[in-house]
């Protein structure tokens, strides 16, 4: 490994879940003709060094993937589990912690990413994250961890609070303001989850939308 693909985050695809409300594997779901998992890889491809990774349960999802794939070191702790799996991950190939993506974005965008990526490599934070307008304010699954996550994630999880931003109070995070996500779209379409066939259908009208602008 070179010293600058070091000094890179790891790419971590988040695919660990359930896909209960879906009925089947969100990430094998199409956008605009490609499997949504295709589409969060290609971004992180487009934004850090090969390989990109995967973090998911279903042996057969992952066989799908095309990436060097690994199930959550510990089951059933929803996503903060796969961000433990994947500081672990990062810490066994001495990368500079890891950009998790989840499998159900279809509209990623690299040069987000490598502002997000950017912003770690200063070195005065632990997490990195974009402000959103969801419900906690910040896209906690679209984001940089750094190592000393790591010890704080295993606090938390010891702690049985699953929350994802469970550890955020015992490290350092940085939230890139709304208006900054903003330039470089609408967060309600960067962030976009699909979790139900009808998100699927609505991501796919936007895709379509994108195509014929």
């Amino acid at each position: 490994m070179s010293a600058a693909d070091a000094a890179a985050p790891l790419g971590v695809l988040l695919a660990g879940g359930r896909s209960t409300r879906y009925g089947a594997p969100k990430a094998l779901a199409r956008v605009a003709g490609m499997r949504i998992a295709d589409r969060a890889l290609g971004a992180l491809r487009d934004t850090l060094p090969e390989p990109v990774v995967a973090v998911a349960n279903d042996p057969a999802l992952g066989a799908q993937l095309d990436v060097p794939t690994r199930p959550d070191l510990t089951p059933g702790l929803g996503p903060l589990g796969g961000i433990l799996t994947a500081l672990h991950w990062a810490a066994e190939e001495e990368r500079n912690g890891v950009l998790c993506v989840s499998c159900d974005m279809p509209f990623l965008v690299p040069d987000l990413l490598r502002r997000i990526v950017a912003l770690a490599g200063q070195g005065a934070w632990d997490v990195v994250a974009p402000a959103s307008e969801g419900p906690r304010g910040i896209e906690p699954l679209h984001a940089w961890y750094g190592p000393r996550c790591l010890p704080a994630v295993e606090a938390a999880l010891a702690r049985e609070d699953r929350r994802v931003v469970a550890f955020h109070g015992d490290v350092r995070v940085h939230r890139i303001p709304l208006e900054e996500v903003r330039r470089y779209g609408d967060p309600a379409v960067l962030f976009l989850n699909v979790n139900t066939p009808a998100d699927r259908e609505r991501a796919e009208a936007m895709a379509l939308g994108e195509e014929s602008a």
